[in-house]
């Protein structure tokens, strides 16, 4: 049986992701992964962790190890999905849709914006 990698916070670690837990401004992903984090470091295995919390045990070891590796900047982000990059500039519809109006319209519709765009 495999054994999941200790975490030892420092005081300063600790106060900060329980800050996170606690706060009702963190989003719950967030709040989430920094519990997984403290009750890892209290000892709890990832099968008591992934019980307690209702979700997979592959999740919690998942979330430890990322912790592990990159400390508190790993677990606030997702990693980069695969897939294809998204082909719009944002910043173009915004300008499109706030300074020209489309020919013989008062205002953009998702259709004749993205036609106007190149889209389908």
């Amino acid at each position: 049986m495999r054994v999941a990698t200790a975490i030892k916070l420092s005081p300063e670690e600790e106060r900060s992701l329980t800050r996170l837990t606690r706060s009702n401004t963190t989003s719950v992903r967030l709040s989430r992964r920094a519990q997984i984090v403290l009750m890892a470091a209290a000892g709890h295995s990832n099968r008591e962790i992934a019980v307690e919390l209702k979700i997979g045990r592959i999740q919690v070891g998942r979330w430890r190890e990322r912790y592990v590796e990159g400390g508190l900047a790993a677990i606030e982000r997702d990693l980069q999905r695969s897939g294809r990059k998204a082909q719009v500039d944002a910043a173009e519809i915004v300008r499109r849709t706030t300074q020209t109006l489309p020919v013989a319209a008062t205002h953009w519709s998702t259709r004749t914006l993205a036609k106007e765009m190149g889209g389908q």
